[in-house]
């Protein structure tokens, strides 16, 4: 009886030095910031929509573009010293937050929409744009506000606020989802649709290049645009980083001149 007590103050004194190893482990883990695995591996996976003009796309040379672009290399300068040390991943409005949550990429810059619910997936910064959910037309449409669309076919893109803005706000609407912008936009200039929504930030391209599309004036929201990254106290240094990069960016009107050079 005697060795029994023995034994089992040997295994219970085990146990406890076996769980104070993986907690101490667990612990080192939490605390390696994914802003210090960026500096260490000297190179920041940025995931944009590359078919997102003029916020994300291919120029004529192959190259990636736009505004988001230009953004993720003035983050890329702030925190690596260096524009040119990042790496852009191809992400889509449906596979964006997936994305951001994972190690797929650091961040994710897509003209994500800062929501209650979408804070229960990722973490963000704090907002450096501010967008409103307009609607997109053909010039000769009788379509002229909310109330019109009842009963009409609207193009959305997945997985964007506007497309549950719109669910909502007109319930008896069609919606019909698409993968890219440019995908709704050749199905209204077909009029296999009535309208496209999505903020006016992301549409106002398709009336200034086409003048036989109208964005109607009215905004039915306002969208604070964020950056993405995982959620967990692993992203806690990489968004004061990054939120500083953003203050700086405002301070120093950078963010007004992307505004004027990509045509906001």
């Amino acid at each position: 009886m005697k060795k029994f007590g023995i034994f089992l103050t040997l295994a219970l004194f085990l146990g406890v030095w076996i769980f104070g190893l993986f907690t101490n482990s667990t612990t080192e883990f939490v605390e390696n910031d994914l802003y210090d695995e960026i500096l260490s591996r000297g190179k920041i996976k940025i995931g944009i929509n590359t078919s997102s003009k003029p916020f994300g796309f291919y120029d004529n040379s192959g190259k990636p573009a736009g505004y988001d672009v230009d953004l993720a290399h003035y983050i890329t300068q702030y925190l690596l010293k260096n524009p040119d040390l990042m790496e852009i991943v191809p992400v889509t409005p449906s596979n964006r937050l997936m994305m951001a949550s994972t190690k797929d990429v650091d961040i994710v810059i897509s003209s994500i929409t800062i929501t209650p619910q979408r804070q229960e997936i990722v973490d963000f910064s704090i907002p450096y744009d501010v967008a409103g959910q307009a609607v997109l037309v053909n010039k000769n449409s009788k379509i002229t506000s909310l109330t019109d669309l009842a009963g009409q076919t609207i193009g959305v893109i997945f997985g964007t606020t506007s497309e549950k803005n719109m669910a909502k706000m007109v319930p008896t609407a069609n919606l019909r989802g698409f993968r890219t912008y440019d995908e709704a936009y050749s199905a209204l200039k077909a009029k296999q649709i009535n309208a496209i929504t999505s903020d006016d930030s992301i549409l106002k391209r398709y009336s200034i290049d086409d003048k036989d599309v109208v964005l109607l004036p009215k905004r039915y929201s306002k969208e604070p645009y964020g950056i993405a990254f995982k959620k967990g106290a692993t992203t806690k240094k990489l968004k004061e980083n990054i939120d500083f990069a953003i203050k700086d960016m405002k301070m120093k009107n950078v963010l007004l001149r992307l505004h004027k050079k990509w045509g906001l």
